[in-house]
């Protein structure tokens, strides 16, 4: 709170958006049902629960779309997304965090149904994602400096899916210093997607739009991260249904995670879209 006190501005429109009552109270009901109802699909039981609020928020989601198109200052504007950046942001990072999402779902289970451990030694394992992470932050303006964001958006997604896709492969007798690097090195790339999206996402974006476009790119990063986990568990209950089992297998969890992984390397599609000059001036690089 002291350092953005010191180093961050205040900047207050002149004249604030009036509130927008009915598309807060459609565009909650419909993300809340949303997250609940993606969250909900990973517990046993839950399913029919599930469809139903998923269904509801999806009626919900229509009708702030039909509510938006007749305000000038929606709380959610859709007509962001015409801007290219931000639209390349949003879709390249949404299908990111599905992956990301689900892999703290996915990964644990694993280690504790498949291996045989405790929380707390699968706990200890996972943090290495949390720890590449860290290392990547002062590494990425100088690597966006040199490659550029569309460059860097496209081989880093790449690494990033191919990390997880191998983390799909583990087994008990796999060494746990080669796990815990393996899940450092796709942290660390994992990391450096988010970081770049979160940036070039607000390249073209006006002063006076930037309080919507924060909106609407926070509220889509919270929806695909639970998503993430709905689209884990589906794939995990596949397999399942797949051999008969009760419990999930170690295969079930290798055909979970190249699900997951190949939903994030589809980003590329979208990453290939971008100008090679996109955010140049963000990033100082010169295609």
């Amino acid at each position: 709170m002291i350092l953005v006190t010191r180093f961050i501005g205040e900047v207050r429109e002149d004249k604030p958006a009036r509130f927008d009552v009915p598309g807060f109270i459609l565009s909650g009901v419909s993300l809340g049902c949303l997250l609940f109802g993606f969250e909900m699909t990973s517990r046993t039981g839950e399913l029919s629960r599930a469809v139903v609020l998923i269904a509801v928020g999806l009626v919900a989601g229509v009708a702030y779309m039909r509510h938006a198109k007749h305000r000038s200052d929606p709380i959610l504007d859709l007509s962001l997304m015409r801007i290219p950046t931000f639209r390349l942001s949003v879709i390249g990072g949404s299908l990111t965090r599905i992956t990301q999402g689900a892999q703290p779902f996915l990964l644990p289970m694993m280690l504790q149904l498949g291996f045989g451990m405790t929380a707390a030694a699968s706990g200890a394992i996972t943090i290495a994602g949390a720890i590449g992470s860290l290392m990547m932050k002062s590494l990425a303006p100088r690597v966006l400096r040199r490659f550029g964001f569309r460059n860097s958006l496209i081989v880093g997604g790449l690494c990033a899916s191919s990390g997880y896709a191998v983390a799909g492969l583990f087994r008990p007798d796999w060494p746990i210093p080669v796990i815990f690097g393996v899940l450092m090195i796709s942290g660390f790339f994992m990391s450096f997607q988010f970081s770049a999206y979160n940036t070039i996402a607000y390249d073209e974006i006006p002063s006076s739009r930037m309080s919507s476009a924060t909106s609407f790119y926070a509220t889509f990063q919270q929806l695909m991260l639970s998503l993430g986990i709905c689209v884990g568990a589906a794939s995990l209950h596949v397999g399942m249904l797949g051999t008969g089992a009760t419990r999930p297998a170690l295969t079930d969890f290798t055909l979970a995670f190249l699900v997951v992984t190949a939903v994030s390397a589809s980003a590329t599609i979208w990453n290939r879209r971008f100008a090679v000059d996109a955010g140049a001036e963000l990033s100082g690089h010169r295609a």
